[in-house]
This record gives structure tokens, sequence and C-alpha cells, in this order.
């Protein structure tokens, strides 16, 4: 910015006659033709040109959609299903740890609804640790479960420099671990 206002105040005197010839000569004569034809008119006119915009901005506002015969209505785009979603996130996961998040989030959720579901009609609330019987799973899954389940997004930023590698989060498990596991305790709460 700084160096095109420098390169403009140099062009400027140079230039000054050829940016009168093209710019403010055209302008000024479209002024004073502008000005000639408000002149011309008498103000009658004017109020009846007036009244008419308004009328038709008021008719415009208050007439219902009209459609021209024939036309055929634009669809809307099909719902998107949960699993399609889900695929769409792992799709998209290996561009960026929002992502990441939304699967680990899904993952947690479904761990928390496990336990909910072998505490048996115990209150467990959602900010608890994922911790109950048979529930065993390594220290890295463990993280990557409350990390999707109590974290935000947000608390996983990605670096700012171009050619830095990104730094390792609890979200860069491995998704199929975490899906084995789950898989497990829902098979082991069945029996």
């Amino acid at each position: 910015l700084a160096g095109a206002i420098v390169v403009a105040t140099l062009l400027a005197f140079p230039l000054r006659e050829t940016v009168h010839a093209a710019i403010v000569v055209p302008i000024a004569y479209v002024l004073w033709v502008l000005g000639l034809l408000y002149r011309s008119l008498s103000q009658g006119i004017w109020w009846v040109i007036l009244a008419v915009l308004v009328l038709l901005i008021f008719a415009k506002s208050l007439a219902p959609q009209l459609r021209a015969p024939g036309r055929v209505p634009t669809s809307s785009k099909p719902a998107i299903g949960q699993v399609q979603a889900l695929a769409g996130w792992l799709n998209k996961s290996s561009t960026g740890t929002y992502f990441k998040w939304l699967i680990a989030n899904r993952l947690g959720r479904l761990a928390y609804q496990i336990l909910l579901q072998r505490s048996s009609g115990k209150s467990r609330s959602v900010f608890e640790p994922l911790t109950g019987p048979d529930w065993h799973p390594t220290a890295d899954l463990q993280n990557y479960l409350q990390s999707g389940l109590h974290r935000s997004f947000a608390d996983f930023p990605n670096p700012r420099r171009f050619f830095a590698p990104p730094a390792k989060t609890p979200l860069d498990l491995d998704i199929n671990q975490a899906v084995d596991f789950l898989e497990s305790q829902i098979d082991e709460s069945r029996r």
C-alpha cells in the first residue's frame, strides 16, 4: 500500500493532464448534462416520476413472488445423513484439526453412551472421565476419546508458519484403534 502511494505520488505530476483529459472532463460533462436535464423538466414531472418509483417499490415488496409460466423451480440439495456426513469428515480429516475433532467428538460421545448403558440406571455426567468397569483403553486412546468429548477443536490450533510440520495432538490417533476398541466394548456389553 505504501509502495502504491509512493508510485501514485511520483506519477501524479507528470500524468495530471492525462488524468484531467481522461477522467475529470468526462465526469464533469456527464454531471453538466444531468444538470441540464434536471432543470429542463418541470417540478411536477419529477414528482410524478418519484411517485411512480415509490409505487413500483411498494408493489414489488408487497406482491407475492411471481414466476413466469413454464419455469421449473430449482430443487434443493438432498439431505445428508449421519453416515454420509461422517464419511465426509473422514475424507477431510487430513486437511485440518476441525474434522479430526468432529470424528473424535462423535467417538467420545459413543464411548459415553456405552459407559452410560453399563452404569445400569445410575446418573452419569458427560463431564466425568471416561472410566468404568471393564474399561481399559490405552493411554493414547483414552486421551483421544477424552479430548473429543471434553475439549474443543480450538484447543488444538494449527501452526501459522508455512513450512512448519503440524504439531502432534491427541486427535492424531488412528481412528481404527478407537473404532476397534469401542466395538469390543459393545460386544462385551451384549454378553
